[in-house]
């Protein structure tokens, strides 16, 4: 069973950055493609980022692509999304996910295995 921890969320103004992270245990985390998604109130949740087990390949939403960055350590078993300029509009609720072992990454919430429990992100203007 994998567990996720989401941490590094908080409230920052508009054209700041934050640095989310996600804590992986319970599995072996070089083997994980991992993504990261948000949440707004009352809707599905959104992709933003995925990458694969070992790092060498990411794919972004049209939405974040230039101003998020997904990346992983595989020795501190730790996924990373930098946010730059952020943006009102980027107020959500955060998630890491991850695939089982070897599959690719994927921009589909549903082909995710395990998820965090989410970690509020509030940009004000």
């Amino acid at each position: 069973q994998v567990q996720l921890a989401e941490s590094g969320g908080g409230l920052v103004q508009a054209g700041g950055s934050l640095r989310l992270s996600c804590a992986a245990s319970g599995g072996t985390f070089s083997s994980y493609a991992m993504g990261w998604f948000r949440q707004f109130p009352g809707k599905e949740r959104e992709f933003l980022a995925t990458i694969s087990w070992s790092g060498g390949s990411t794919h972004y939403a049209d939405s974040v692509k230039g101003r998020f960055t997904i990346s992983r350590d595989n020795a501190k078993n730790t996924l990373y999304l930098q946010m730059n300029s952020l943006k009102p509009e980027d107020t959500a609720v955060y998630y890491c996910a991850c695939r089982r072992p070897w599959y690719s990454g994927s921009a589909y919430s549903g082909e995710y295995d395990y998820w965090g429990q989410g970690t509020q992100v509030t940009v004000s203007s």
